[in-house]
């Protein structure tokens, strides 16, 4: 790891982890449910999605943080995904919204620690 790698880390910063990443997170579990418009939950889940990748991203290109390399691109295509389908460009069944949920859950998750486990946490030259 580069001396600078940790210090330009968003996610070593509290208050940075949180917009970037739990806002994100919140705000899709709390539309999740059918009190929320199928409108209203596209765009929220949409515009979290592309928080969150392009967080990440801009994380790599920051301090090289290894698993951000797969979580931007994923997050990315999910909110891809997401607009698709709720704009009726694809169909994913009655149960489009708990598959695509499902699909960022666990995407996250492994994609979270996978990286980092296999190559460790920060990209070296």
């Amino acid at each position: 790891m580069g001396c600078g790698a940790k210090k330009s880390d968003i996610l070593s910063k509290p208050l940075l982890s949180w917009v970037f990443y739990c806002l994100p997170a919140i705000a899709i579990v709390a539309s999740g449910y059918g009190h929320v418009s199928w409108a209203w939950r596209t765009a929220i889940w949409t515009g979290a999605l592309s928080v969150m990748g392009t967080a990440c991203i801009a994380n790599a290109a920051r301090c090289r943080r290894m698993h951000c390399y797969v979580t931007g691109p994923f997050f990315l295509l999910m909110a891809l995904g997401v607009f698709l389908y709720g704009t009726d460009v694809i169909d994913l069944g009655t149960n489009g919204w708990n598959l695509i949920g499902i699909t960022i859950l666990i995407g996250a998750i492994i994609l979270t620690c996978l990286p980092e486990f296999l190559f460790g946490k920060y990209r070296r030259n």
